[in-house]
Formats: C-alpha cells, structure tokens, sequence
C-alpha cells in the first residue's frame, strides 16, 4: 500500500477507537471469481471458466455459511455490506439480490444508511447489470479503472481497455448511482509523472465520491514477484513514488476529495464506512472463501478473535456442504498484538490515534507501551504529538515511509 514536517488537514471527524465492543456490524462477502487473474494479485481467487459454472454452488454456500456462523455476530445492527473479490460484478443480479437480502433478514438493517458497496470492474457484461445491482439494493460502486493509458492497462494485466472504463463510470451514473468510488494504481510498470497527471486528469473530471490511489505493491508469490526477483520488472524508486503520492494528495485535495487513510480520499460524508470498520478495529463478519472476520469481544477474548476462512474454493465449498465450518485459521487477539494494532491502524487515518480511547481499552498510554518506538519517531519525523492530549499521527514524511513506521509497533 501507500505510504505520507508537515501534519495533513484532518477530515472532519475523529476514529472512534472501540474495538470489537460496538453494537454494530459490516459484513464482507468475498466473490472469488474473475475473467482473468491480474499478476499482482495476491487474493483468494479462481479465474477463466470456473467463474461462469460455480455461481450458483458458491452463492449457496454463502447462505450456508451466514446460517451456521452467524449467531456468533447475532443481535448486531447492519451498517455496512461490502462485495468485494475477485469480480463481484461477474454475479449475476438476482444472485447480489439473494445475498443481500438474506443479510437483511439475518440481521437489523440500519434502513436508507445501510452501505452497500460492489466492486465492479470495466466490461460490457458487468456494464449491462449495473441496473440490476442498482435493484438489488447496491448503493455504492467501487469502480477499478486503475488506469486510463491502455499500455499501463496492459503491463499490469488487466483485462480492460481504458475506453471500457469510461463507458462503465458514465453507465454508473446512468444507472442511477450517486456514490461511486474510483480506483487508480500509479507506480506501475511503464507508468510515470505524466502518465499519473492524465489519469488524475481524466479521474477528477468525473467527479467521483471517492479515490482510492494504491501504489503497486509486489505482493510474494504473483508473477509480479518472480519478474522482479529476476529484474524483468522496473518499477520507480522510494523517492520517486514519494513524489507520485504527494501529488495524487495534492491533486485530490485541490478537487475536493480530502485525505482520510493512506489510499483513500473522499468528499465529506462520503468516506467508506465499511473501510473504516478495519482501521476502528470494529466487527467484520467475512463470508466466503478466504473471508476474514474479526469476531467481538467476549469472556476470554478481551480483544476479539480474528477467524479466516480457506482460501481454496473445493474445499471452502465442500466444508460447508458437509456441514462443517470453512474456517481454517482462528486466533484469539491477546493484548501485545491488539496494542499494536490498536496504533498502527489508527496511524493509517489522518485523524491519528486517540489516546484517551486507546488508555480506555488497554489500562494505560501508548507511552507505557511503546515510548522508545515513539520518542524515535517523533525524533525522526515521522510522528507528531500532540503537547496537549499525547494524541499521535503520521507526519508528511511518516505518509512516505508508513510501512517502517507500523513494524516499530507490530
């Protein structure tokens, strides 16, 4: 991800730091499928024909899994639903409108301010059921564009042109939806200043809701890895990139679209609520393959429990079918590690990390836990504190090198 001595303009509310005790719920429902595995990628998911077969199996196994694990987040209002992959969009719209409501059903919706995000990637198909989802109860578009220059389009993957994303932002609109989220990769292979100005460009002109500006990241294990470990992949320098971040900052906040996370800039009243769910360290009950939850707190579990489900789809869809449970990985949150967490989520928010919340939770300061780390950042630039309250956030510089910032708490 991206990374930002000056402290950038706060958004206009604070994090409220109550981790897993909140009587509130999001719900992410992983669609593992797409046309085409990107070799960047380092999620759970299937690609090629497997994606036009299982549609049906997998959709029901979701229902099963909702059935059988979700009295652990019962009695919990819903606030948010994301659909996230994977291509989401590849669903067809009766299959997000059975999802949808059985979420409703299962749960107390929180009415007209229920989110309810689709990612959707550019193409003809996807295009032509933006009215469905619309019907279906989708109320938000995460649109992954990435770039508007084919050549960009072509050496990370993708299997769109940038006409196609055009078409699929101004059928959104059409559509009738009025939040939508646009989202760029810049320090891409072939990618450069100029490049990144015509996309902001042509980005900003739609007047988006919401930009989320991910720096390529070369993830272990995708052909992205193996192409650079052998120098086939050139891709810009620390500084360089530095330099591409603050300008997306700088040409996102020019346009209205304020900072609020690392990679995420919005118009107010319009950040991402469910993205805001993991930063807050509040519960997320994840659906389906691969899907990670982060369950509330409970006796023995002071801090919550963190679930992840498998990330292979025979086996994810053949647990359920036998009724048994998809988990795979189950990890009770003890102090030492949601302490951590606690900070460098925070530390991810323009807003920063609430002293007062965090002493609420954990029985004392983060100076009780972490004042070495702190007073070296601090030294270092990267940190600042707040003389009055202890409050702590990323500096401009801290913004640039966040990654060596959160390992001096993890």
């Amino acid at each position: 991800m991206v990374r930002a001595p000056r402290l950038l303009r706060p958004v206009s509310y604070r994090l409220a730091m109550t981790p897993v005790f909140g009587s509130d719920l999001g719900v992410y429902v992983h669609i593992p499928f797409c046309e085409r595995v990107c070799p960047y990628c380092d999620f759970a998911v299937v690609g090629g024909r497997l994606a036009r077969v299982a549609e049906d199996r997998y959709v029901e196994a979701l229902l099963m899994e909702l059935r059988s694990r979700g009295d652990v987040f019962a009695g919990r209002r819903l606030v948010t639903v994301y659909l996230g992959g994977g291509t989401p969009s590849l669903l067809r719209p009766e299959s997000v409108a059975r999802i949808i409501d059985a979420l409703r059903a299962r749960y107390r919706a929180a009415g007209e301010s229920l989110e309810i995000t689709l990612e959707v990637n550019p193409s003809s198909l996807e295009r032509a059921r933006l009215p469905g989802f619309r019907a279906a109860g989708v109320n938000r578009l995460s649109v992954g564009v990435q770039s508007f220059d084919d050549e960009v389009l072509r050496r990370l993957g993708r299997a769109h042109k940038a006409e196609e994303g055009r078409r699929t932002l101004a059928a959104a609109r059409e559509a009738g939806f009025a939040n939508i989220s646009l989202d760029l990769i810049f320090a891409a292979p072939g990618g450069s200043a100029s490049q990144l100005e015509r996309d902001l460009d042509e980005a900003l002109e739609f007047s988006p809701q919401h930009l989320s500006a991910y720096q390529l990241t070369v993830e272990h294990g995708t052909p992205f890895a193996l192409a650079h470990q052998r120098g086939q992949l050139r891709l810009p320098d620390q500084d360089a990139s530095a330099l591409l971040l603050q300008r997306v900052a700088e040409r996102a906040e020019r346009a209205g679209l304020l900072r609020y996370e690392l990679s995420s800039y919005a118009r107010p009243g319009f950040e991402s609520q469910h993205n805001q769910r993991y930063w807050q360290r509040t519960p997320v009950f994840g659906l389906g393959m691969g899907a990670w939850s982060l369950a509330p707190a409970r006796p023995g579990a002071p801090h919550g429990t963190r679930t992840a489900n498998a990330r292979e789809l025979s086996v994810y869809l053949s647990e359920l079918e036998a009724g048994r449970s998809p988990v795979a990985e189950s990890e009770i949150l003890d102090a030492r590690t949601a302490r951590g967490e606690a900070v460098f989520l925070a530390l991810r928010c323009t807003a920063g990390l609430c002293v007062a919340d965090f002493e609420s939770e954990f029985g004392g300061p983060p100076r009780a836990y972490f004042r070495e780390e702190i007073d070296s950042l601090v030294a270092a630039e990267l940190l600042v504190e707040s003389r009055a309250s202890g409050d702590l956030a990323l500096t401009e510089r801290g913004r640039m090198l966040a990654d060596s910032v959160f390992q001096a708490f993890v």
